[in-house]
């Protein structure tokens, strides 16, 4: 069995509400074990036989279901439980600086990282503090400036909702809790 999380884009913000607990009962519903959602933002930590190479039709199957249960066009980005807290742990920017929102970024694929990584060279890196990391980008904005930035705005465009989905590097200590 592989540890698995699939964190989803857009739950509980934006109109699309889903129950924690309806949740966990579709992700049940596929045949998953040790289900559990974490926070009411779109997280589900759960087990599966499928190996990691066979991500790209796990993803299609979880995005598929959500669509047909909640009526939503539903993207996420999956990842192992081992993937997530090597993503966490390598986590390069003070994340202890009150002044700071520690945040991980979740793209679908290499390219994506290296899209925004590469656009962001380009940002001031005071304001729009931003690195590459595993199948992640990192990002320390000022708390209050999130949607604000250079960065944030370019996070915020259409291209991007189907391939990245962002969480504060505090909920991922809760995911792996």
């Amino acid at each position: 069995m592989t540890a698995w999380v699939a964190l989803l884009r857009g739950v509980n913000v934006g109109g699309i509400t889903i129950r924690s607990a309806d949740l966990a009962e579709l992700f049940t519903g596929l045949g998953f074990a040790a289900v559990r959602t974490v926070l009411a933002s779109g997280n589900v930590v759960f087990e599966a036989e499928a190996a990691a190479s066979a991500r790209a039709k796990l993803k299609a199957r979880i995005e598929q279901a959500l669509r047909d249960r909640f009526g939503y066009d539903a993207w996420i980005v999956l990842v192992t439980a081992d993937e997530l807290a090597a993503a966490a742990d390598a986590f390069p920017f003070d994340e202890t600086d009150a002044a700071r929102q520690p945040w991980v970024v979740f793209c679908v694929d290499s390219a994506t990282r290296d899209e925004l990584t590469t656009a962001a060279e380009g940002m001031d890196a005071d304001a729009d503090p931003v690195a590459a990391g595993p199948g992640v980008v990192y990002w320390s904005p000022v708390k209050g400036t999130t949607v604000d930035t250079p960065f944030g705005k370019l996070l915020g465009k259409t291209t991007y909702k189907p391939r990245t989905t962002n969480r504060n590097l505090r909920t991922l200590r809760k995911i792996l809790g």
